[in-house]
């Protein structure tokens, strides 16, 4: 296959198949993950794997307490509320791997001024997304689909507390992983000239 063919047909899916995916190709997706590349070389990511069906059950529960929370804050309507936790836990739940990507600042540089500070951060930040698509690749490299959701930065102490994390592993994202139920079309982008300034 072109390999830009291959990156462009990587998509976000949503449903699975009930299949397990094997340890090996799991272990073989996050050592894939890892080659991302990283400011200073700290690979400030960390992974955590959830196949087992009552772990994700209880964390699924947890974030919906959170959810439910911050969502009757914003004023929805109950029926949205409860429709939006009900989809959040199935989403959890439903998929055959749960992998959480944290953030370790730990290993980065320190630096007195604020705002060198900030860009450290966001430096690991970004070290840290890059892994996350590279995760989503090597997913799809062999055969399975995956999709990546942000509801960690809603609800990090619960999570950290649910599955006794390490203080310094910062919940980020969720990737949901598993051999694809569908076959979604690809969505419109934007032409890419439109996005692009050369000089």
């Amino acid at each position: 296959m072109d390999f830009h063919h291959f990156l462009r047909t990587r998509r976000s899916i949503r449903r699975f198949k009930a299949d397990p995916v094997p340890d090996s190709v799991i272990e073989t997706i996050l050592a894939t993950a890892t080659y991302a590349p990283s400011a200073h070389n700290r690979q400030p990511w960390r992974f955590v794997v959830m196949t087992d069906s009552s772990l994700k059950e209880n964390l699924a529960s947890a974030m919906a307490i959170d959810f439910e929370r911050d969502l009757t804050r914003d004023g929805l309507p109950p029926e949205k509320i409860q429709a939006q936790i009900k989809r959040s836990k199935e989403r959890i739940t439903s998929a055959p791997v749960a992998i959480l990507l944290c953030l370790d600042m730990s290993e980065m540089e320190v630096y007195p001024d604020g705002k060198c500070q900030q860009a450290e951060r966001t430096m690991a930040v970004q070290s840290v997304a890059a892994a996350g698509l590279q995760l989503l690749l090597a997913a799809h490299a062999e055969g399975l689909g995956g999709v990546w959701v942000c509801s960690p930065l809603f609800t990090q102490e619960t999570i950290q507390r649910t599955l006794n994390l390490p203080e310094s592993w910062e919940p980020q994202a969720l990737f949901f992983v598993g051999y694809p139920a569908e076959t979604p079309e690809a969505r419109e982008r934007k032409p890419f000239t439109e996005t692009i300034i050369f000089s």
